[in-house]
């Protein structure tokens, strides 16, 4: 059989993040304000968790309006305008609507009404994904700057009552624009999932049972024991490969920003990673809260703000969380 020879598309060698932009919730809640309905205590909260307080939005702020401010800020410090992004990727849980799908609403709001946009249910793993995502549209000729955010308003699906994840839970966006490069600023991304342990993060019911009034409104519950242990033991083993497949070495890192989901798990992590003591680790989680999808670049849009000498640097960055789905990667730092 005789065809024409096909056109196959291609894109630059070499991708990197321009920019992080950042918007957190609008109200500061402490721990005394929750511990009431858990019977605890301010201590135990920071003992178990390294939360002083979390970041939450109020009743009439929606996941789309953090999505957009951080959009903003990130488009304005790529210094691109809208109409050049060629794809928009949210990372959310948190998307009050089923369809459309939250990434149209921010295509919409930023003025880039025409780029392709798509929602990505990966929870605490999502941005991660987005970068790995953006690095090979780029790549492969399909757009050639790509906006990725990670937007939660998680307080939506908070049981005051529950002692498993309620108390950790905060709102707030972080969006970085991906583009072309000059030299190599995301590494391969390591990616995956252990399907077999999705229930041990999961919704208390559907919106079918709520609907039929089976079930209370769902909300987050995690069980945290087993959550710790996959996090601290299985994602040491996801990071060590995700240097391996930069070609780098813990010495070669200037900060280490992991899913801010526990002091804990970042203190152990970092601990089993050997990390050397120049290395700066996000810890945003202390004031921010973990805001699952958001976290991350979160967390590095306030170390580029603290430590701007960490520009150029490389960080490695790894997300992880219901599903279980992981992801993680080695980038320049912007």
């Amino acid at each position: 059989m005789t065809h024409p020879t096909l056109k196959q598309a291609t894109g630059p060698q070499f991708t990197r993040i321009y920019a992080i932009g950042a918007a957190r919730g609008d109200l500061s809640v402490p721990n005394d304000d929750l511990v009431g309905p858990i019977d605890s205590s301010d201590e135990w909260i920071r003992q178990r968790t390294g939360i002083v307080e979390r970041k939450r939005a109020s009743h009439d702020v929606f996941a789309v309006d953090l999505a957009e401010a951080a959009a903003k800020e990130a488009i304005e410090g790529a210094g691109i305008v809208p109409s050049q992004i060629g794809a928009i990727l949210v990372s959310t849980i948190s998307n009050p609507v089923i369809t459309p799908s939250l990434a149209t609403h921010v295509a919409e709001r930023i003025g880039a009404p025409l780029a392709a946009a798509y929602d990505i249910s990966a929870a605490c793993a999502g941005y991660a994904y987005g970068i790995g995502q953006a690095d090979s549209l780029i790549r492969s000729g399909m757009a050639e700057y790509v906006l990725v955010i990670g937007a939660e308003k998680l307080s939506e699906y908070v049981h005051p009552a529950d002692r498993s994840i309620s108390f950790l839970l905060g709102d707030g966006a972080g969006a970085a624009v991906v583009g072309p490069s000059e030299f190599p600023g995301i590494a391969p991304t390591i990616w995956g999932s252990d399907a077999t342990k999705r229930d041990e993060i999961h919704m208390t019911g559907t919106s079918i049972q709520f609907r039929d009034q089976e079930a209370e409104w769902p909300t987050l519950w995690q069980n945290g024991q087993a959550v710790f242990r996959w996090a601290v033991w299985e994602m040491v083993k996801v990071a060590k490969q995700a240097l391996d497949a930069a070609g780098v070495t813990v010495d070669d890192l200037a900060a280490f920003i992991p899913h801010q989901a526990n002091m804990r798990i970042i203190d152990e992590f970092a601990k089993q990673l050997k990390l050397p003591e120049g290395v700066v680790i996000g810890r945003d989680i202390e004031t921010t809260g973990n805001t699952s999808a958001a976290s991350i670049p979160l967390a590095t849009h306030r170390l580029l703000a603290e430590h701007p000498e960490l520009s150029g640097g490389l960080a490695l960055q790894i997300g992880f969380g219901a599903g279980l789905v992981y992801g993680a990667q080695v980038v320049v730092l912007p």
